[in-house]
């Protein structure tokens, strides 16, 4: 048993790194056997197809980040330190499995309602949270008044689109992949500040 779990783990491991480097749609199920040191006959043992293997590390992914990134936003923290927490969790999965982004929105358009779940953001009493603590602080006069809705959408496609349009990013501003990582490490830092900037009232000076 303990062997069989290796040579799956080994398989996801090698899988990732494929997917990474070419995606859903350019992999090859006989490119992650190799990667995987295995025969093809073993990986089609494990996984049928390139799909449903690429679909149980999404899985995978999401049970493992999704909790932690919506206990964040659902947490008492702070707002400011809310957000730098969530881009900061955000960012690192993302940059950990890139090629996540453009199959949960390729699954989002075919089974909306089966990923909502998988993520869990209507469950987690996040949503609730989130628009008690932005209603408090707009209550308070320290940030303008902002519906949840939009707050959690320019977060997120503030975090995901340089993923989603990686080779565009790299391309016109001449990026490396060492520079695309440093790029997207920078905006951790950058993208809670655009935030807050955004939403922050500010006093005037008399």
């Amino acid at each position: 048993m303990h062997e069989a779990l290796t040579t799956e783990q080994r398989i996801k491991e090698a899988a990732r790194k494929v997917f990474i480097r070419k995606g859903l749609a350019g992999a090859r199920m006989q490119e992650i056997a190799d990667e995987a040191n295995i025969n093809k006959a073993m990986l089609h043992y494990y996984y049928r197809n390139k799909e449903q293997l690429f679909k149980n590390i999404f899985e995978e992914v999401v049970g493992e980040f999704g909790p932690k990134i919506m206990g964040v936003l659902g947490s008492d923290l702070p707002l400011k330190e809310k957000i730098s927490a969530f881009v900061t969790q955000y960012l690192g999965m993302l940059n950990a499995n890139p090629f996540i982004p453009l199959f949960l929105f390729s699954e989002l358009r075919n089974q909306p309602e089966e990923v909502i779940e998988k993520v869990g953001i209507r469950s987690s009493g996040m949503l609730d949270q989130l628009d008690k603590q932005l209603k408090r602080e707009a209550k308070a006069g320290r940030i303008k008044p902002v519906s949840t809705a939009q707050f959690i959408v320019n977060l997120i496609s503030l975090s995901v689109f340089p993923f989603l349009a990686q080779p565009l990013v790299q391309g016109i501003f001449a990026m490396d992949e060492k520079q695309f990582n440093q790029f997207i490490e920078e905006r951790k830092t950058v993208i809670p500040e655009f935030i807050m900037s955004a939403i922050t009232i500010k006093k005037e000076v008399t």
